[in-house]
């Protein structure tokens, strides 16, 4: 096998296609190797390309291949999907990424460390018990509301009034309900507790990580976004400019243009929504927060007269696409922020 083999591998849980092309546009030998002969086989070739898709346990094979000496590269499934003619099959899978691969403008995604994975498998579980307890809040509030009893807005306002309402024996409440309302009560707080003990891991595992700790120096960015960007993005240098790392986050204006005229819309959604929703929240809280600084920097001082222009909800888009690019800037120029204040 010379070096400039390609091997395209179709991932799965136990069966895994494989496909050598020797040169680009044809396929000379293919495989259907399980999980234990997969990187056996590896073993006896010559180091060579390999092609995954960027799925789940890709980041893991990449790095088991690259210890055998291959060269992995893993691609975004959505942009080798596109190659795939005809029927979903696992040959026609790998056929696509060697056609996918030839296109220069599919840039590939790095494989994440084994320290990444533990930032976003903290972020994915923190994420879903938060859902959970959202529904939880939600199925408490819409049972009282049935026997005519609201609560509060307000999260903080729910486990308590819910708790009293249970050790009422004189409400107006059955004794079922009751016990309903407890087991809720009690479920909310445990998801809390849980909750509380990952942002204790990621606040342990961000005072570890230089980017994590330079990039809480924006404003709007806390321990949640600096470990989620760390997690999920890594070295944000591999952005050649803060507009293209804005651009990957879909906070950039969606752009339907021709000939000389130039239409620019809301923005793209593309890229990782949590780390979009994340970011979007910080600057909601930045924007609230602003009137009330005495002496506001320049990056508050244009979102409040944005604010005041174009409305709420669009200036926080803004300021988090500007956000965005200051956390490109701290990273790509290994600086902490400095808040830029008007001259006295």
């Amino acid at each position: 096998m010379t070096e400039n083999t390609t091997v395209a591998v179709d991932l799965a849980k136990s069966v895994f296609e494989v496909a050598v092309s020797p040169r680009a546009g044809r396929v000379s030998e293919r495989r259907r190797l399980n999980r234990a002969e997969l990187l056996r086989w590896f073993a006896r070739r010559r180091p060579c390309r390999v092609l995954l898709e960027a799925c789940g346990s890709a980041h893991f094979w990449a790095r088991e291949l690259e210890r055998l000496g291959h060269r992995p590269v893993l691609l975004p499934a959505q942009h080798v999907r596109r190659y795939r003619s005809r029927n979903k099959t696992d040959r026609a899978d790998t056929k696509a990424l060697l056609e996918a691969y030839r296109n220069e403008e599919i840039h590939p995604v790095p494989i994440k460390s084994p320290a990444q994975q533990e930032l976003a498998a903290l972020h994915r579980l923190r994420a879903s018990w938060l859902a959970s307890r959202t529904a939880r809040i939600n199925t408490l509030r819409g049972l009282l509301r049935e026997q005519g009893i609201l609560i509060s807005t307000g999260a903080r306002f729910v486990v308590p009034r819910a708790l009293e309402l249970a050790g009422d024996v004189d409400s107006q409440l059955s004794e079922t309900l009751r016990f309903a309302l407890f087991e809720l009560a009690r479920e909310i707080r445990d998801h809390e507790r849980r909750i509380g003990e990952i942002e204790q891991r990621l606040a342990a595992l961000a005072e570890q990580n230089a980017l994590a700790l330079r990039l809480r120096t924006v404003p709007g960015i806390g321990l949640i976004s600096a470990t989620a960007l760390a997690g999920f993005v890594g070295d944000l240098r591999r952005f050649s400019s803060a507009r293209k790392f804005a651009s990957y986050l879909g906070l950039t204006p969606r752009e339907h243009s021709s000939g000389s005229t130039r239409r620019l819309g809301a923005i793209s959604k593309r890229g990782d929504v949590y780390l979009r929703m994340l970011l979007i929240h910080g600057a909601r809280a930045v924007l609230a927060a602003a009137p009330k600084v005495k002496n506001p920097d320049r990056v508050r001082t244009w979102a409040l007269e944005l604010s005041r222009r174009i409305g709420h909800n669009k200036a926080a888009v803004a300021l988090a696409n500007k956000l965005a690019r200051y956390a490109w800037a701290v990273a790509a120029h290994e600086e902490n922020f400095a808040d830029q204040r008007p001259a006295a």
